[in-house]
């Protein structure tokens, strides 16, 4: 299916949902597309490592220093450099992905996923995503609403345990490939947009019509988006369910297992477009998102001015970063 094709799918599959990290109510599609399948490695014994919780607050924070990333804004443009940098550091192989973002207002921009490798060679391979823009406009705030947001914990959490994990792998190896995939442009959406193209999650639509290498058949993927603030309610999204269930089940018993019942909670939750939903759609790859949402509602400081470091707690990135962390290490032992 070209680019086009899936494009105007996805516009009968937008018009039911309300726009992105609001409360859709829908009945999410029963005919997912779907990808070869890569057989599980051999079962075996792998030892989970500590995640290192101060380095993922500190990588937030260094996000935040930047100012929001808006893109085609200098912070933005800084911001993206630092990731290159970071993740060529640690060794891993490096595939920005460039692509033609647009804003509600009309402005055109260039937009960049980051896609880091860690053993490209590998044929066993999980995803670990988010989303790395901050929105441009607070429109959400009670007061502010003509300010770009902060985005410490809508889009800096996530990255930022993603870069955390990234080191753990190069200190305490796996027989796995990995792909750290930050997209851009998913924060830069109308309210209530259900046009084709959708304005939101313009990476995430561009990356999974036009996958980063050939052959390309990771077994499932994990999207973090809002997933660093303090009492943070992680519930099961309706599209999660649908297309990745059987990995999100899993997840969420190992958390609780883990001792994260207060994080990792066994609720049903309604539809979300967020950057899995196109992984999902247009891939084909089975992606479950951890998002930050109870009763279909997010934190009081979402899309605000408020979204700064303060809200960042380190007890929920920690559950967050050791569950994401044990996903990955039981996975390269045939265990996920």
């Amino acid at each position: 299916m070209s680019f086009v094709q899936k494009i105007i799918f996805l516009g009968f599959l937008l018009l039911s949902f309300s726009a992105c990290k609001e409360d859709p109510k829908i009945d999410t599609p029963k005919q997912p597309t779907t990808q070869p399948t890569t057989p599980k490695p051999p079962i075996k014994h792998v030892t989970v490592p500590r995640f290192n919780v101060d380095k993922a607050y500190d990588f937030v924070s260094k996000q935040c220093a930047f100012g929001p990333r808006v893109p085609g804004t200098p912070a933005h443009t800084q911001a993206k450099k630092y990731f290159i940098d970071y993740f060529k550091g640690l060794g891993l192989t490096l595939t920005p992905q460039t692509f033609s973002g647009f804003s509600p207002q009309g402005a055109k921009y260039t937009g960049t996923n980051i896609i880091a490798a860690y053993k490209p060679e590998h044929k066993q391979r999980v995803i670990l995503a988010a989303h790395w823009d901050s929105r441009y406009t607070s429109d959400y705030d009670k007061e502010i609403k003509d300010k770009p947001v902060m985005g410490a914990d809508d889009g800096a959490s996530g990255v930022g345990i993603l870069m955390s994990i990234a080191q753990t792998l190069i200190e305490h190896p796996i027989d796995m490939g990995v792909d750290f995939i930050l997209f851009d442009v998913e924060d830069q959406g109308k309210s209530n947009d259900g046009g084709v193209p959708s304005s939101w999650c313009q990476g995430s639509q561009y990356w999974a019509a036009n996958l980063h290498t050939s052959n390309y058949h990771p077994r499932f993927g994990i999207l973090l988006d809002m997933v660093g603030a303090k009492d943070a309610f992680f519930a099961k999204d309706e599209v999660s369910r649908e297309y990745a269930g059987t990995y999100m089940d899993k997840i969420w018993k190992m958390a609780l297992d883990m001792g994260y019942s207060n994080y990792f909670q066994n609720v049903n939750s309604s539809a979300i477009i967020d950057d899995h939903l196109f992984v999902n759609q247009i891939a084909g790859i089975p992606m479950l998102d951890i998002i930050n949402r109870k009763d279909g509602a997010f934190g009081p400081h979402w899309h605000t001015q408020q979204d700064v470091m303060d809200v960042i707690s380190k007890e929920t990135l920690k559950a967050v970063g050791q569950v994401v962390t044990a996903a990955v290490y039981q996975a390269s032992a045939g265990r996920l």
